[in-house]
């Protein structure tokens, strides 16, 4: 008796799942449909969609573009410290050791006397008068601490073992002050203010962009509604639920994002590649970003076309909402 149950009741399951997936598949079909129906406003909306997509996605390549430039930058700029001439190799080994073991510091190198004054003389040895000049000369070169450390805007460390060191204190150059007070962290500083600034930018750009593409896209789906509000009645009428109404709206939607997030990452990477070559002459670091751009493009048109699709829905669903009420 038990065994006879169960061959209705699963029969009964395959059935409801069946029906189920022909819903989907009409409501998909609807969809499609009612996006070739309004052509001027589907191109509308989808034009808008794009323009919104491929500014998320310029933002997101610009900021990390930003960010591997003032890496770069850091990890070119040294904090220089100097010393007095006098400064025997004994006590300038201590302060370098010293100055390893601070936290955030990368590397130190010193730079005695006599090697700045020979690469001085290296890099001038075809100006005659500079050479000249240079043997003539009554003051010397310092001695030179050359400190790399990982983050160029948090200078806190080397300023409290200047202030601090006593064995550093007794042979600092008293007319030489440390280049971390000077124009150089100024100038690292002020990139990172440009940082912050077009990330603040973009995303700003980013939220009214997908703004108004909503508003678009939510007065599209709002007039198809309109367009066909007696076919809508007539299937409330015959009792269709509220999910089959608005699952062509939500499928429409949906295409709108699909096709704008290709169309957009197509006109992104185009514009990554073309100029590439232009940023990079200006020691841009762009190479980076356009690699991963490149090895992981799948996952980014995947990501483009999710947020294409949320924007869709979330417009869709506001749309259908106000009028499946009525």
């Amino acid at each position: 008796m038990a065994k006879k149950n169960l061959v209705p009741r699963a029969f009964q399951q395959n059935k409801t799942m069946r029906r189920k997936w022909l819903t989907f598949v009409r409501m998909c079909r609807y969809g499609v449909n009612n996006f070739s129906r309004n052509t001027w406003l589907s191109i509308a909306a989808t034009a808008v969609m794009t323009i919104t997509l491929l500014i998320i996605f310029m933002t997101l390549v610009a900021r990390q573009v930003l960010v591997d430039t003032v890496d770069a930058i850091k990890g070119k700029t040294d904090m220089s410290i100097y010393v007095r001439t006098d400064t025997s190799a004994q006590d300038a080994e201590s302060i370098q050791d010293a100055i390893k073991q601070l936290p955030g510091v990368n590397t130190v190198r010193y730079i005695s006397p006599e090697d700045a004054r020979n690469a001085f003389a290296k890099d001038n040895k075809s100006d005659a008068q500079t050479l000249e000049a240079l043997n003539e000369a009554v003051n010397k070169f310092p001695g030179t601490f050359r400190v790399n450390i990982v983050d160029i805007n948090d200078p806190s460390q080397l300023d409290k073992f200047v202030k601090t060191n006593e064995l550093y204190k007794a042979h600092a150059d008293p007319n030489r002050q440390p280049s971390f007070n000077g124009q150089r962290r100024d100038a690292i500083q002020k990139i990172g203010q440009a940082v912050q600034f077009a990330e603040r930018t973009g995303l700003i750009a980013s939220t009214v962009f997908i703004i108004i593409s909503s508003l678009i896209i939510f007065n599209t789906i709002r007039m198809a509604i309109f367009n066909r509000k007696e076919e809508i009645q007539m299937m409330k009428l015959i009792g269709a639920d509220r999910g089959f109404i608005r699952g062509p709206f939500v499928v429409e939607a949906i295409v709108y994002g699909f096709i704008a997030a290709l169309i957009a990452t197509g006109l992104g990477v185009a514009a990554l590649y073309g100029v590439k070559d232009k940023l990079a002459a200006y020691d841009i670091a762009i190479g980076h970003t356009v690699e991963l751009v490149t090895e992981y493009i799948p996952f980014v048109i995947l990501l483009m076309i999710v947020a294409g699709a949320i924007i869709g829905i979330v417009s869709s669903l506001f749309a259908t909402r106000k009028y499946l009420k009525i």
